[in-house]
């Protein structure tokens, strides 16, 4: 193999591994649509994120789907609204097995102006990659 050759192999796999394949679903750098709404509305959807407005409620389910997926266990993944009012964090624990799903609990706190407020669920993913809410 040639210098040119190796580069090139070397360089293809690099860029086919920018693209995550989980359970089947290709997800690129941000979570894709549909994986994202398998959530539901997520912890954020319920009482703690009614007021948020559509653009911060969606950075906020984004937050879970990264914590849920790729967080370490404790590890928190915060997110901020773009003008600033709001910000958010998720903290998901250590995965377990339930039968054959993984699932994880999460916490959500968002921050407002005026206060915080948290927000406890489970969540366990799906066959096809995605995170279904329980209960």
């Amino acid at each position: 193999m040639t210098r040119v050759t190796g580069f090139a192999s070397i360089l293809a796999l690099l860029l086919v591994q920018g693209c995550a394949s989980i359970g089947g679903v290709a997800v690129s750098g941000a979570a894709s649509d549909s994986v994202i709404s398998a959530l539901g509305g997520g912890l954020i959807g319920g009482k703690v994120g009614r007021d948020l407005p559509s653009g911060d409620r969606r950075l906020a389910l984004q937050a879970e789907y990264r914590a849920l997926e790729y967080g370490q266990g404790g590890q928190v993944i915060p997110w901020n609204s773009s003008n600033g009012a709001n910000r958010g964090e998720v903290v998901a624990a250590q995965p377990y097995r339930v039968g054959s799903q993984d699932c994880r609990q999460y916490v959500h706190t968002l921050f407002t102006a005026n206060a915080s407020q948290s927000a406890r669920g489970t969540a366990c993913r799906n066959p096809d990659g995605s995170w279904s809410l329980l209960g």
